[in-house]
This record gives C-alpha cells, structure tokens and sequence, in this order.
C-alpha cells in the first residue's frame, strides 16, 4: 500500500531526511519512532504530497504521489498537532469544510456519528481556537476521519490527551483499522501505544533509519526491558 524508495530531502543545506527504505502493507499499522528533529514529520509530509523529494520516490497503492496525489489524497488523510483548524469556525463547521472538501456523502450524519464516538458534542459549536490542546487534537482526528481513509498518516494523534481519553482514542483507532482494514503510520513518542498498536516499529535518528522490526524483536536485539529502554539507547547511542 505505501512504499517508499531511496527518499532523501534538502532543506537549503540541511539534510532532513537522508536515503529511507520502506514498505508498508495494506491493514498494517507502522510506528515511526524518534527524537524531535529526526525528520519523521518531513516523512509524513513528503508521503502526502506537501512536500517535494530531493530524490527518491513514494508509490501509495501502486501509483507515484507526485504525478498522482489529488486521485491518492481521496484514499487518505492525516492528524498533526503542527497543523491547526481554522480557529474561528466552530468544531462543526470545521469538519463540514473539510467533509465537503473531500465529497463526503451523508456528511452530517457522518459528522453527528464521529461527535458522538469521539465525544465532542459537548463543544459542536464552540471556536477551534478556543478549545484545550487536548479537545483540538479530537477534532483533529475526527477531521482525519471524515472521509473513512484507506490509509491513516498519525503524528502524535493522542499528544495532550488524559490518559483516560489517550486510551480511549487509541481503543478507537484499533478499531477502525479493524473494520477499515487501514493502513495507518503512526508518528509517537508514547511507547506503549506504540507497543499496543504496531505491527512493526522504524526507529530514525538524524533523517536515517536506524533499526526496524517488531517491537518484541528490537526489545530482544538491544537487550532492554521495553521498547522506551530501547529508544533511549538508540537516542542517545
């Protein structure tokens, strides 16, 4: 479903994200794990189109996203918490924007479905810009699941949240892929929720990926306790 080839990307003279390899199965859910400025969410933006390789390519279900991303973005959507909603419409008219943006049918029956499961009625017509980091980053994904996507991009998708609703959220996001069979990345610094949800977890340190594998695996192979043991000692390494 998502393979990415020889992918490099400059900034000017900064080397964001330096040769990556990777696939990722269809229904499969991939952590990628490292430090802040490791380069994991220019991956995210350059496997969504936003941003443009230096070299290299990322083929979504057979098809290069450069020559085909308005077909491809129809199939996928995606959660930053670098990325606001327009701060002065209302939860509600946010995601009516964006369900119309993408062609939803039975848009509100779909939006008043996801108010309800991520509990946000309580807020339907407050301001975005008014709402706690953590109700934003519930919007956020609402608004990333507005058009049932075959293919879910998550960075940092329960960063803020109580622990009580991060792991309702993560409860959710199972779910979904079950039913959905998505293929989901998911960008965290929460080890355990990278533990519960991955298939198979990337570790990238400095724009490279450094170690790959279940988390099982990489807990075996550096001799740690926990995937977090083994995140430090790549980090810091």
């Amino acid at each position: 479903m998502i393979e990415v080839n020889n992918l490099t990307k400059m900034f000017g003279n900064t080397l964001a994200v330096e040769n990556i390899n990777f696939k990722i199965n269809k229904s499969k859910i991939v952590g990628l794990l490292g430090p802040n400025g490791c380069g994991k969410s220019t991956t995210i933006g350059m496997l969504l189109g936003l941003i443009k390789p230096s070299t290299g390519s990322v083929v979504i279900d057979g098809k290069n996203i450069e020559k085909n991303r308005t077909n491809l973005l129809k199939k996928m959507n995606f959660i930053s918490p670098y990325i606001e909603l327009p701060k002065k419409l209302t939860v509600e008219e946010n995601l009516k924007v964006y369900g119309r943006l993408y062609g939803v049918n039975n848009l509100q029956n779909k939006i008043d479905d996801l108010m309800e499961k991520l509990n946000l009625k309580d807020f339907r017509s407050r301001k975005t810009g008014e709402l706690s980091s953590g109700q934003k980053n519930r919007v956020s994904l609402a608004k990333a699941l507005v058009n049932e996507p075959e293919i879910l991009l998550l960075d940092e998708p329960t960063a803020s949240l109580d622990p009580d609703v991060g792991d309702y959220i993560r409860a959710y996001i199972e779910e979904y892929a079950s039913n959905k069979k998505a293929t989901i990345l998911l960008a965290s610094h929460n080890m355990d929720e990278v533990e519960r949800l991955c298939h198979e977890v990337m570790m990238m340190k400095n724009g490279k990926i450094i170690d790959k594998g279940k988390s099982i695996d990489l807990i075996n192979k550096h001799g740690r306790k926990n995937l977090e043991e083994v995140f430090l000692k790549i980090v810091r390494g």
